[in-house]
């Protein structure tokens, strides 16, 4: 099995003690943005997997979006993210 040569870890552990690799992030050239794509993007972030500015550049992201989800996900949980429940969790 051939592993390509990355910068930084291969898999972090998360807090729930499961493992998360970088074959467990979505692709870069996803256009349909669910709400469980954004949590691994974020817990990739947050745990150290992908540094900010490399899941910014690989997403097409902007540093206002990731915080959005970021603070979602802090702030209410993964059911933040979905669209359908975006008017629920915003800020009036």
């Amino acid at each position: 099995m051939y592993l390509k040569k990355v910068d930084g870890p291969r898999a972090v552990r998360l807090p729930d003690g499961s493992h998360m690799t970088r074959a467990d992030l979505p692709r870069a050239d996803t256009r349909r943005w669910v709400a469980s794509r954004k949590a691994a993007v974020v817990r990739a972030v947050t745990f150290g997997l992908i540094p900010l500015p490399e899941a910014l550049a690989t997403y097409s992201l902007s540093e206002e979006e990731f915080a959005e989800w970021q603070h979602a996900v802090e702030t209410h949980g993964e059911a933040a993210l979905k669209a359908t429940a975006v008017q629920k969790y915003r800020q009036p």
